[in-house]
């Protein structure tokens, strides 16, 4: 059998990865006729997979969830390995400035690039997961996409209502990318405009430092009792200051398809306005973005 591949750096070595196929690959693209690029500069992010954050929300979230080890070892059943040997690698896909920028502009329904991003650019964040496998694969690492897997189900949270086996944004929080905010989406360094995703592999990195202790501490509302743009944003009216109601949400997404398909051209859903015109659209938000 060939040698597992040692390189000096995996951290720099996977990020590295992760870049260059979101930087360089034809295959980032909105499919629209400039074929635009689908994502800007990825930010990259590492968890051990013994992190107390992966009990506490299978603690929290409900027993369905899986901890890295669970989906792991689902994968790969006659490994022995412990969670302390695996890392979850995890990455934020900031949206480009023109989709932001046509997205502040819809007060119901998305744009064609936010809508086009929704789909075409999450099966550019499916070929990026398969891209990241093949790739330590071929360095006989083993590694499973936990949203690719078939083990991957949708589930009935008691506490939060829908759920998954697996949460990219969960995966991201622990990974130190970003922090929850009152509509739910993950407030990063780029920004709250964007979408995530992860592996988990039988490799070992130094986890990135959590620059917080909280689990919503980049959000205004929560640290400062101030902002709640995303509330006056949502044409659904499903966050308030209690939080966001994935039902409303859902409902209104689904009002959304006909809007793309009559309006762009292809079958599409999409929304996305709390997460552009708002302080944390971009950036980690202040008070001075309120002005």
């Amino acid at each position: 059998m060939k040698a597992v591949k040692r390189v000096k750096d995996p951290a720099v070595w996977l990020e590295t990865i992760i870049k260059r196929f979101i930087n360089k690959s034809p295959e980032n693209s909105l499919q629209n006729e400039k074929n635009e690029k689908a994502w800007a500069d990825p930010i990259v992010g590492f968890s051990s997979g013994d992190d107390s954050l992966y009990k506490f929300y299978k603690e929290d979230i409900g027993d369905f969830y899986w901890t890295p080890l669970e989906i792991f070892t689902k994968t790969f059943p006659r490994s022995r390995v412990t969670s302390d040997q695996l890392t979850v690698i995890s990455w934020v896909l900031p949206h480009t400035d023109a989709t932001k920028f046509d997205n502040r502009k819809q007060t119901v329904y998305p744009s064609e690039r936010w809508a086009r991003a929704r789909i075409y650019g999450e099966e550019v964040n499916v070929k990026l997961r398969k891209h990241v496998v093949a790739t330590l694969r071929e360095s006989r690492y083993k590694i499973v996409a936990p949203v690719l897997s078939p083990f991957c189900k949708t589930k009935m949270s008691k506490r939060y209502g829908f759920a998954s086996t697996w949460s990219e944004r969960h995966a991201a929080y622990a990974s130190g990318l970003g922090t929850f905010g009152l509509c739910d989406g993950l407030i990063t360094p780029k920004g709250k405009a964007m979408r995530c995703g992860s592996v988990v592999a039988h490799i070992k990195i130094p986890p990135t430092k959590r620059p917080y202790n909280v689990h919503n501490a980049y959000c205004l509302f929560f640290s400062n009792g101030i902002c709640k743009k995303c509330v006056q944003r949502c044409p659904a009216r499903a966050i308030t200051e209690k939080g966001h109601d994935k039902v409303k949400c859902e409902k209104h997404l689904q009002t959304t398809r006909d809007y793309v398909r009559s309006h762009f051209g292809f079958k599409g859903y999409g929304c996305g306005l709390c997460q552009t015109s708002v302080p944390c659209e971009s950036k980690i938000p202040t008070e001075k973005d309120l002005k």
